[in-house]
């Protein structure tokens, strides 16, 4: 926990609203091991949890006015009515995740009443790391514990994901509202997209979490993340199945000669990720690091050859990083891809040593400067104040 921007938190608080708040949350942000562009295909991911998060105080109102603030976007605040139509809010974008969330508990029957809000966060934006998700979270859990609305760590997810597919219009999957919302200390959380079914799988404690950003913001357009998915669904269509889910690499490979090229690649990506995920689920309960290595070079070779997200900075720095680790831990690029950040599993002596080779190393082959985050898979959202 940040205590230092808990403590920042209550203060400002206090000064915007003359009164201490009831409710504070802490929801993390999230990075995925392993288990990339099959979620919207019904697939598995591997993501865990991160220490860095989004925090939320708030307190109920005598109205049914929201006041809301962000310290991070130097304390800009805006009110909107709860009895009145909530709409977006082109002015304060970082509002609409909360407008959402209000927006989705009304509609699913909920009661509240006016709050006065606050949030501030250190996820670093624009890394991948899934601050919109955190902050999701953290809102929709503050709301459920200051009105008793019980919800679910799996209702939590839920409400979050449908305020950013439905209000905030990105058609997120399931993977960052769960790591954000059912994330266990010390595990990673293999997620059945399908069937949601979300199962906690502990890391080796050898091997540290290194998350390295690489200087270029992502660029995943609508157009090319809807690209992907409308050739994910031919490819489904030519197979006759609902999903790339339900096929086996057997089954891809042997209509190579038959399909067209890039549909084929992109087919052969989404089911070689599933397989890969199981498989790093059994490496990682048995600490196998020559195989979490070899699973996590071929996710991101498959990213690049296969699905074609990966730009060169990021493959600049998987194989820096490789260099150094070996087969002893792994790395690949991890997110959307298009820029944005490579997640290696790295043993911690050699965390040190990762470091020198991209400082010495990185910017020199691509003209930019990396930044490295050394974290820790840390425990999902949590109330850590409840003064009702």
């Amino acid at each position: 926990m940040n205590t230092a921007l808990v403590e920042q938190l209550k203060t400002e608080f206090s000064l915007a609203y003359d009164t201490k708040p009831s409710c504070i949350v802490k929801a993390p942000g999230r990075v995925n091991l392993i288990g990339e562009h099959t979620d919207y295909n019904d697939g598995f991911v591997l993501p865990c949890a991160l220490d860095f998060a989004a925090y939320v105080a708030v307190t109920k109102r005598d109205d049914q006015e929201v006041h809301v603030s962000a310290l991070d976007y130097n304390k800009e605040s805006c009110v909107f009515h709860i009895n009145q139509e909530i709409k977006f809010d082109l002015d304060y974008m970082w509002s609409n995740y909360i407008r959402g969330i209000f927006q989705v508990l009304i509609e699913q029957g909920y009661r509240l009443s006016g709050v006065s809000l606050m949030l501030v966060g250190d996820v670093p934006q624009g890394a991948g790391l899934s601050s919109s998700a955190a902050l999701e979270v953290g809102v929709t859990l503050a709301l459920s514990s200051l009105f008793n609305l019980e919800l679910s760590s799996t209702d939590i997810a839920l409400i979050a994901q449908k305020a950013e597919n439905d209000f905030v219009g990105c058609q997120c999957g399931i993977m960052d509202q769960f790591a954000s919302a059912k994330s266990e200390r010390q595990h990673a959380l293999l997620i059945d997209c399908r069937t949601l079914l979300a199962t906690s799988v502990k890391l080796p404690q050898e091997l540290s979490i290194l998350v390295i950003h690489s200087g270029v913001q992502r660029g995943l357009v609508d157009s090319a993340y809807n690209q992907r998915r409308k050739e994910c669904e031919q490819a489904a269509e030519y197979f006759a199945v609902p999903t790339l889910r339900d096929l086996t690499l057997d089954e891809v490979l042997t209509q190579q000669e038959q399909m067209d090229e890039l549909i084929f690649k992109r087919a052969k990506h989404v089911v070689s990720e599933n397989e890969r995920v199981l498989s790093m689920v059994r490496a990682l309960q048995t600490s196998d690091l020559k195989q979490i290595s070899q699973l996590m070079r071929a996710s991101h070779y498959s990213l690049d050859q296969d699905y074609e997200v990966t730009v060169e900075p990021l493959n600049i720095l998987v194989d820096l990083i490789h260099d150094i680790i070996g087969e002893q831990g792994g790395v690949r690029m991890t997110g959307g891809g298009f820029g944005g950040c490579v997640v290696a599993l790295c043993p911690h002596d050699m965390v040190d040593a990762v470091n020198v080779q991209i400082k010495t190393h990185y910017t020199q082959q691509s003209g930019l400067k990396a930044t490295v985050y050394r974290c820790s898979a840390e425990q999902g959202a949590q109330v850590l104040l409840a003064d009702f």
